[in-house]
């Protein structure tokens, strides 16, 4: 498949990915899908978003994604939001207190790891589809 058909198909599924997201923090109030369901999806979003730019399969993007995510965690275990909304005077619950997270969780982490799996198993299909192909 040619590249720019893979960044269309990417770019995509990201919308609809960032879509989901918007919708779940805007009108999913469970205890289910907004908690858990919306971090799976953030992981599975991050790496179609990076997809865009690297249409070509690269090994363990989907590693990076996870490292991404889990690093965002930790600075929420550390109260990264709080420190920056305090130095930049910002609103706390603003947008970038929201996006930054604002409490540490296991769960959080396991969730990246589920969205974590979903990428590397298509990696692991399509590295397989491909060698069939070349076959």
């Amino acid at each position: 498949m040619k590249s720019s058909k893979k960044r269309l198909i990417f770019a995509g599924v990201f919308a609809l990915l960032l879509a989901a997201e918007v919708l779940i923090a805007l009108y999913v109030h469970d205890s289910f899908v907004r908690p858990y369901g919306g971090d799976i999806i953030a992981v599975i979003a991050l790496w179609c978003f990076m997809r865009i730019f690297m249409p070509e399969k690269i090994s363990f993007l989907w590693l990076l994604c996870f490292v991404a995510a889990a690093a965002l965690e930790i600075s929420q275990y550390f109260g990264l939001a709080d420190c920056l909304t305090e130095a930049f005077g910002l609103e706390k619950g603003g947008v970038l207190y929201t996006l930054l997270g604002s409490s540490f969780s296991w769960y959080d982490m396991l969730c990246y790891a589920a969205g974590t799996v979903v990428t590397a198993l298509h990696d692991i299909k399509s590295s397989h589809r491909e060698k069939e192909v070349h076959k």
